[in-house]
């Protein structure tokens, strides 16, 4: 088999991939590379004329080589100089105050359960009094406030709009696997999120005349609105309806999107290419039955795809899939059979060259997998295995046609006429006629099931590193839980549209179809509900090891090309490999990423909220709270936010190669501490719950009842205790009692952690009386780490407290531009005093209330304990260290006890020295940011309090200033 296209596919997508480095070591590189691309373009059309066929293809595979480099290369550039992220990052748009925003409505309001979405692309701004252009989009949100009765205007796609509201550049949290929430948005378009306070604060302007675009978002909000009336009052039926028709996923109920997950079949609920296969094959199956012709029947279906499309809002999934499906259809129109691996192979080229960031993209990554799983593995398998079977089920009693069949075909034809005989000797004469079709339709039943599970199982096992990576999930129960979704959906998918267009003619018969339609749906649910209820239906994994998910695409890549090739031996090599490869990426037989023989403290960047990792040097852990959105409660089984224990912490317990989590600790039960630990619960193997005071809460209450299901001791530690774990002192300072009482921050859990020279101190969220108390007690308080109280607030970090405690290192977890005004103004200069003075006081989002001496952003920050065990003596210079990171500016100047001249004078010095460094960081990147749409941020060395050199995950970071 030929297969010129995928070859071209392999050397486009290297191209995109090496533009980063050809930009970062050459001048001049999208020159550079166009010029190279048209030589290589000549020179191939040269070897042609000199009959030189090979160099002639080496040559142009050179040449889409250099084209793909080009085409990264311009996407980059062709970011606008009023991109509205370019300006807020380069300090001329200031995004600290309400700014009057106008632009044109996307797309119809989207109704949420607790409120109206508006997306708007940009054209205006109203900054320091005047006007200005910008590009890029707003995702405004308005809650439902009953102090504020009343509801926006009703407003429709395409009308001009003036936004007065406070608007933010997107922010990703720092850890390392958390979602990439940033990039989610901006696949969408959207650059800036912003809250409506009133509905006043949106007015409708005069403007141009809607585009096409504009009308289409409009008749996809009609037959949004279609659908809920067809389905109602079942909401959650009608949620599976938006999101499998027509791509609108914001109304899927948690539980339900849970259950979709643990079976394996939640790719039913994202419109790609199944959803465009069975669309595709409806409409050319109805154009063969109106006896259209076949050029007709393909431009028909192609045309339809692309109103599709157009309509879906979700549509870099459906458009590689329908451009997939126009080139099939195209070369049928020609009579070519042209082979599904080029298709698939074409299509990746054409998408790369016009969006060559695609390739960074997860759901690209996925879509080409599962693609190529099929072009080069199981449709091979099923045309040897399958296909000679079906082709033989046709014309069952024509003899003359045995011969045309292969052996063991013919003689399976054979044995089904002796059957059908046998039956027609003892039905009635009036059957006696169907015995054929009687005897075939099981068969060919029988066979397509088959189908469907060899297809099942293929994709299942070659998508599971991206899989593990991405999503942490193995479902043991995907191969079969598949096979009814799958059915199902080929059914919904031509019964829903044809569902919508009748109802938009007569109403009556759309409500009609509309029950029927719902009645699949539960269908639908119940199957998945089933499967998702039997035990291990799915497991939680750590992403593989990257040597381990090479060796499985290696592996992969060898079986397909002996499947082939019809290697029979190789094949069954390659595939007893790639098993073995998959046990050990279910299984995750290694060690956790941890730095044995230390004691590891970090601080994860959660938002507004708490969340600190513990890892004991031999190997324990600890997770003291798992942070979580304030407010960010389930209304109708949806939240208005990210699952911080699900999307944040999770995935950094999973990078780390954890399975285990010997103690979780919930300091006390505010949802900025405990919303995320019900997703650590359920994601990880938990050894113990500790709580201090059992509290009166419902969310406490339910976790209590969560760990108790999942046979999890739920231990109270109280003040006094203590215990050793790997020669690690763990003191409980607070609370003095486990008596119930209502939630409040006086109640946390505050832990000390002592190891030699090295101490940290946990306190939650304690306020004044409790620090009083505390220091009353005369428990021994000095700690080189203080987790700062309350995030900052102005209502802890009493001066008598930070006396005591003398901390080298204060670390506040804090959400950035929270509306509690955390940290307080006065936190800095209370860490800042002479007589205290901090090394370093870090904040794990950026923050106006601290100086920019010591205004420090972590991803998330990490302290390690000394020279491991037993490690051979480490020669360190702690004063010379110091010295070089205050001039570089990475520590505080009032580090040096120097008088006012000399500080003046060392200020001037080190700006010197913080320039020079610049300037040479800005000749040696290069062009590697052509685009500027981002702000630089450096990675900082670790401070010199760090006795051992950070990962470069554990890195603290910081702004440029």
């Amino acid at each position: 088999m030929k297969l010129p296209a995928l070859l071209i596919a392999v050397f486009v997508a290297a191209g995109v991939l090496a533009a980063s480095p050809i930009a970062v070591h050459t001048r001049h590189s999208l020159d550079l590379s166009l010029v190279v691309a048209l030589f290589c373009i000549i020179a191939g059309f040269g070897l042609v004329r000199f009959r030189s066929a090979n160099l002639a293809w080496a040559a142009s595979l050179a040449a889409w080589f250099f084209l793909a480099a080009a085409a990264a290369q311009i996407e980059r550039m062709s970011v606008p100089a009023n991109q509205v992220t370019n300006l807020a990052g380069e300090g001329r748009l200031e995004l600290d105050e309400p700014l009057r925003w106008r632009g044109i409505l996307r797309a119809d309001p989207l109704r949420l359960p607790w409120g109206f979405r508006y997306d708007v692309d940009l054209e205006q701004v109203q900054s320091a009094g005047e006007w200005r252009a910008v590009h890029g989009g707003l995702r405004a949100t308005y809650f439902f406030d009953q102090r504020a009765p009343g509801n926006p205007a009703p407003i429709r796609a395409g009308e001009r709009v003036e936004i007065l509201a406070r608007a933010r550049l997107i922010r990703n949290f720092g850890d390392p696997g958390a979602f990439d929430y940033r990039g989610a948005l901006q696949q969408q378009g959207i650059d800036l999120t912003a809250t409506l306070r009133n509905p006043a604060l949106l007015q409708t302007l005069p403007g141009p005349a809607p585009k096409v675009s504009h009308y289409l978002a409009r008749l996809r909000g009609r037959l949004l609105n279609d659908l809920d009336a067809m389905l109602s009052p079942a909401e959650d039926r009608a949620a599976i309806a938006r999101a499998m028709l027509l791509g609108d996923r914001s109304f899927l109920d948690s539980q339900q999107a849970e259950s979709f997950r643990e079976t394996g079949a939640f790719h039913v609920l994202v419109v790609a290419g199944l959803h465009v296969g069975v669309l595709a094959a409806f409409l050319f199956w109805a154009g063969k039955k109106l006896r259209l012709p076949i050029v007709a029947r393909a431009f028909t279906t192609i045309a339809a795809l692309g109103l599709y499309v157009a309509i879906i809002e979700d549509r870099p999934p459906i458009m590689r899939a329908a451009l997939m499906a126009a080139i099939y259809l195209l070369a049928r129109t020609l009579f070519r059979r042209v082979a599904l691996l080029n298709a698939v192979s074409l299509t990746a080229v054409v998408i790369l060259l016009f969006r060559p960031s695609e390739i960074t993209q997860a759901s690209f990554q996925l879509s080409f997998l599962a693609a190529g799983i099929i072009a080069g593995m199981a449709e091979p398998l099923l045309e040897r295995t399958v296909e000679p079977y079906s082709r033989a089920l046709e014309h069952l009693g024509d003899i003359t046609r045995d011969g045309s069949h292969p052996p063991k075909a013919a003689e399976f034809r054979i044995d089904l006429r002796a059957i059908s005989a046998w039956l027609s000797s003892r039905l009635p004469s009036k059957l006696a006629q169907y015995c054929d079709q009687i005897v075939v339709m099981p068969c060919r039943v029988g066979l397509r099931l088959w189908e469907l599970a060899v297809l099942s199982i293929a994709i299942q096992i070659g998508m599971l590193p991206l899989m593990a990576r991405d999503f942490h999930r193995v479902s043991f129960i995907a191969p079969v839980a598949n096979i009814p979704a799958v059915l199902l959906t080929s059914i919904l998918i031509p019964f829903g549209f044809a569902a919508l267009v009748l109802g938009a003619i007569w109403k009556t018969l759309g409500i009609v179809l509309g029950r029927a339609l719902s009645f699949l749906i539960a269908m639908l649910i119940a199957s998945t509900h089933w499967f998702a209820q039997l035990p291990s239906a799915s497991v939680r994994v750590p992403s593989p090891p990257t040597a381990l998910f090479i060796g499985f695409f290696a592996v992969a890549l060898f079986l397909s090309a002996a499947i082939l090739t019809h290697r029979k031996w190789s094949s069954r090599i390659a595939l007893a490999a790639t098993l073995v490869l998959t046990v050990l990426i279910v299984v995750y037989p290694f060690r956790p990423r941890l730095q044995l023989g230390r004691l590891e403290v970090t601080v994860l960047d959660v938002g507004q909220g708490d969340s600190i990792f513990v890892a004991f040097p031999d190997g324990r852990t600890m997770l003291v709270d798992a942070g979580g959105l304030p407010g960010a409660n389930y209304i109708r089984g949806m939240r208005p936010g990210l699952d911080i224990g699900e999307d944040v912490v999770s995935p950094f317990l999973w990078s780390h190669g954890l399975k285990r989590i010997d103690t979780v600790v919930v300091t006390h039960p505010h949802e900025d501490h405990l919303g995320g630990m019900f997703a650590v619960l359920r994601n990880f193997k938990v050894g113990e719950l500790w709580v201090g005071r059992d509290e009166d809460a419902p969310a406490y209450r339910n976790l209590v009842a969560e760990a108790k299901t999942r046979n999890v001791p739920v231990v109270h530690r109280l003040r006094g205790e203590n215990f050793g774990w790997a020669g690690v002192r763990v003191n409980v300072l607070w609370p003095d009692s486990s008596d119930p009482a209502r939630a409040r921050n006086d109640d946390s859990l505050v832990l000390r952690l002592e190891d030699g020279k090295e101490s940290f101190l946990l306190t939650g969220d304690i306020e004044r009386a409790v620090e009083r108390s505390i220091l009353a007690n005369g428990d021994a308080l000095a700690a080189n780490f203080l987790k700062v109280p309350h995030h900052g607030g102005k209502t802890s970090s009493t001066p008598p407290f930070l006396d005591a405690v003398h901390p080298a290192i204060a670390a506040i977890s804090v959400g950035e531009a929270n509306p509690f005004g955390h940290p307080a103004p006065r936190q800095s200069s209370a860490f800042s005093r002479r007589d205290r003075a901090c090394i370093a006081l870090i904040a794990t989002a950026p923050s106006r209330q601290l100086p920019t001496a010591s205004r420090w952003t972590s991803a998330h920050s990490s302290l390690v304990r000394g020279p491991a065990r037993n490690s051979p003596p480490q020669h360190r210079r702690p004063k010379l260290l110091r010295f070089k990171a205050i001039f570089q500016g990475r520590l505080p100047l009032e580090l040096l006890r120097v008088n006012k001249v000399q500080r003046a004078f060392l200020l001037q010095l080190r700006a010197v020295i913080i320039i020079l460094g610049r300037v040479h960081e800005f000749y040696s990147a290069g062009f590697s940011n052509q685009s500027g749409n981002r702000r630089r941020i450096k990675a900082c060395s670790p401070p010199a309090y760090c006795r051992q050199p950070l990962s470069e995950h554990h890195r603290a970071r910081r702004f440029a200033v």
